[in-house]
């Protein structure tokens, strides 16, 4: 791929691939990524920031760290994207690109739910964090968590979170006081894999937390603590724990890109309707893994982790075999992360 290359996010998909170019061609490569913040998080590592296992200064990997050869990190805003010409224009520059690649991922849509603000949803980062104090005092009563509408990232998420705030409320001998909720927008905790999704149903049953399929969270009376769910009923809770509705982000959707929230992509290549301008990540129609295939790891809680495997290199929608959960995928998931950690940032040694 000859000519400048503009990756704009430094996410997950941006920093795949800045990588990937720079080991391929080395300082021949000519790629610039961009973002506006300057530091890296796991998506994971947001329920690990959620329960108290780690600070955030610990998960946070700085962008500084990044000397890729022939890869160039700018920390600027992005502030406008012209897919015609293939311009980009942040705060500071503009940047014209032979081949442009849009990986800013998904923004929360929190005023699309009423009463939904960053303080009740754990998936941004500032969430977690302001929450962590609310999940650490919880000691009786209701926790519900919530999903405010679908697609959203990280299909198993809210599972993992429910699965895990009951190891933590056992761990402090209260859980026989507190009820957990899962109210989920899509029939099956996990679509793809019906196998995790039994499983993960039997581990709902075994630590008698409830699963709600089928409905999502309209709109929160936060005077009154209730979740209303778009069926009218209403649920009180003491905790709440939000999935916000998803979206690309402001920028993307004003380019033009964008079609209903998202970026149309071909599955097979993740191009864009425009020459050259390609779509990687949440902020496109298709969240395919890489080259068709990947895994997904899912928290069990008692230190066991399952895998689901996914294939959608044969079509879509992407198939879902499954690994169960035990303490050796949950070992592959740690070295997962200190491998990403060591390519992206050669950080050797897993924080």
């Amino acid at each position: 791929m000859a000519g400048r290359i503009v990756i704009l996010g430094a996410g997950f998909g941006g920093l795949e691939l800045a990588t990937a170019l720079s080991s391929a061609l080395g300082s021949d490569a000519d790629v610039i990524l961009i973002d506006k913040a300057e530091s890296f998080m796991f998506g994971y590592s947001k329920l690990e920031l959620l329960f108290g296992w780690a600070s955030r200064e610990k998960l946070s990997l700085p962008y500084s760290a990044i000397t890729k050869p022939g890869v160039r990190f700018v920390r600027e805003t992005i502030t406008a994207i012209d897919p015609e010409s293939r311009r980009v224009t942040t705060d500071r520059n503009q940047y014209h690109a032979d081949h442009l690649v849009v990986a800013l991922g998904a923004e929360m849509a929190y005023e699309a739910t009423p009463g939904l603000t960053e303080s009740e949803a754990f998936y941004s980062v500032a969430g977690a964090a302001q929450l962590a104090g609310a999940v650490a005092s919880f000691a009786s009563g209701h926790a519900v968590i919530g999903v405010c509408g679908i697609p959203y990232k990280c299909t198993p998420a809210p599972s993992e979170c429910a699965l895990l705030l009951h190891d933590e409320l056992v761990s402090r001998g209260v859980r026989d006081d507190c009820k957990i909720s899962y109210i989920a927008a899509q029939p099956s905790p996990v679509p793809p894999s019906p196998d995790a999704a039994s499983a993960v149903l039997e581990a709902f049953a075994e630590r008698d937390i409830q699963f709600v399929p089928g409905r999502r969270i309209a709109s929160l009376d936060r005077d009154r603590s209730v979740a209303r769910l778009d069926d009218g009923t209403e649920i009180a809770y003491d905790l709440f724990l939000g999935v916000p509705k998803h979206r690309a982000p402001e920028v993307v959707l004003a380019s033009g890109m964008a079609v209903e929230d998202y970026v149309p992509v071909d599955p097979a290549t993740l191009t864009t309707r425009y020459p050259e301008v390609y779509a990687v990540g949440d902020c496109a129609t298709l969240g395919v893994p890489y080259r068709g295939i990947g895994a997904c790891y899912v928290e069990f809680g008692r230190g066991c982790v399952g895998r689901v495997n996914i294939d959608a290199s044969s079509g879509l929608p992407p198939k879902g075999t499954f690994d169960g959960p035990s303490e050796e995928l949950a070992a592959e998931k740690r070295e997962f992360g200190s491998s990403r950690r060591a390519s992206w940032f050669g950080l050797e040694v897993a924080p």
